[in-house]
């Protein structure tokens, strides 16, 4: 299916005013606004149609803005819990699974719903495109796209802060196309946001995006898409860990588009969404019924995500305040910002692999987490329908499967680099890259 030709029919449509255009290539935001707002992309086929096992993440193709199929996707699978649920007293919920899990059908190798966005960012690339991919992460997106750009011959540059290469692992040497510049010790993912944005200003490097990316988005959305087409039903509650949101706002563009398919329901899931104490800059926001999110002290910000287990969960410059953004969604659909600790995690973490039979990421685990204490706290119903979106798991299982091999950095910067020598370090590791 490599490479196979695949354009799905959609227009773009700005969420703030609601004006639609023709996606002219690699759009990010509408033309000729100057408000801020996410685009979304509006399908032809309003009915969702899924493909047979074999097409991977792309049996959902009809809802994902791509003009090619690539190889080696995994699609998250959905399944009714049983000791979790029996654990917490609940009699409806349902998880759905990124990672490795091969019993249960999904065999993402970086273990991680990162794939999802890898898959369907790099399928919306036109297979004519010769510039460089340009992707910061905080680890696990760098994973996924350093799997899917080397399995597929796309050059790629990551920006990862130093500290996080340990996550940085692949069960086969990359490609050379693949090449990683890094934030020095000491610094986090706004440090790396920071030099892939000085990259973004050369003509050599095309940006990811991130959030207003709507191939992001709609690639993490599947994971509802998992549920819905499992369940036959929207779900009433979403749990998920969030760092910069966008999941849970493909979670909710995910849910209008199952209110307009008509065959699922007609109510909006509650988003139940979490960050890691003491970093959680969205639950300050929104406690405070803020669409800004409130000033944080740079140096004392690298100080909480030192301290945080959930390192992807670390953005500090969330797509929350955007128009679009997650206080939008939560707005229009219910929910809130729940918190959990490491040690909180840990215990959920440790419960579900018990329980359930596969290890999680510590992100899963803060969901998890916060999951329990929801119940506990009677937040929600033992009889409601819940999905928890487990964003990570079966790491520690390949790890024992399988020979890994990591991703060195080709160059580390300072955390204030100079622009120019950025640019030109970075476009001269790619002079040699065969592609």
């Amino acid at each position: 299916m490599a490479d196979q030709k695949s354009k799905t029919n959609y227009i773009l449509q700005s969420v703030n005013t609601k004006n639609t255009f023709e996606d002219a290539g690699w759009m990010m935001v509408a033309p000729n606004e100057e408000m801020p707002s996410l685009i979304r992309a509006i399908y032809e086929k309003k009915q969702l149609d899924v493909k047979d096992e074999s097409f991977g993440l792309y049996k959902f193709s009809d809802w994902l803005p791509i003009n090619r199929m690539l190889e080696g996707s995994s699609a998250p699978t959905t399944y009714k819990s049983e000791g979790l649920a029996r654990e917490l007293g609940l009699s409806n919920l349902w998880v759905t699974f990124s990672g490795y899990w091969p019993e249960k059908g999904v065999t993402m190798e970086t273990c991680s719903f990162k794939e999802t966005e890898a898959y369907s960012v790099c399928g919306r690339l036109e297979a004519s495109n010769e510039k460089i991919l340009n992707v910061a992460s905080a680890g696990n997106t760098a994973r996924a796209f350093a799997k899917v750009c080397s399995d597929n011959n796309i050059p790629l540059i990551l920006c990862v802060p130093e500290d996080n290469l340990n996550a940085l692992w692949f069960e086969k040497p990359l490609n050379d196309c693949v090449k990683l510049a890094c934030s020095e010790k000491g610094s986090d993912y706004y440090d790396a946001i920071f030099l892939s944005n000085l990259l973004s200003e050369s003509e050599d490097f095309i940006c990811e995006g991130g959030a207003r990316n709507v191939a992001r988005r709609d690639g993490m959305a599947t994971t509802v898409l998992s549920a819905a087409t499992a369940i036959g039903k929207i779900p009433e509650y979403y749990f998920q860990a969030v760092g910069s949101g966008t999941g849970a706002v493909a979670a909710w563009e995910a849910n209008l588009r199952l209110l307009e398919d008509g065959r699922f329901g007609t109510n909006k899931m509650k988003l139940m969404v979490s960050q890691n104490i003491p970093f959680v800059p969205m639950q300050d926001a929104w406690r405070a019924k803020s669409r800004k999110i409130l000033p944080l002290d740079d140096n004392l910000a690298r100080k909480q995500v030192e301290e945080i287990v959930a390192k992807v969960l670390s953005n500090r410059k969330p797509a929350y305040t955007i128009f679009g953004g997650l206080f939008d969604a939560l707005n229009d659909a219910g929910g809130d910002v729940l918190t959990a600790t490491n040690e909180e995690a840990f215990e959920a973490s440790k419960l579900f692999e018990e329980l359930e039979g596969n290890d999680i990421h510590p992100a899963a685990g803060i969901a998890t987490a916060t999951l329990i204490n929801a119940v506990k706290n009677n937040k929600v119903d033992k009889d409601a329908l819940i999905m928890l979106n487990i964003t990570g798991g079966g790491e520690e299982r390949l790890k024992k499967e399988k020979e890994l091999f990591y991703l060195k950095p080709s160059l580390v910067f300072n955390i204030n680099p100079e622009g120019n020598e950025v640019r030109e370090k970075v476009a001269a590791l790619f002079k040699e890259c065969k592609v």
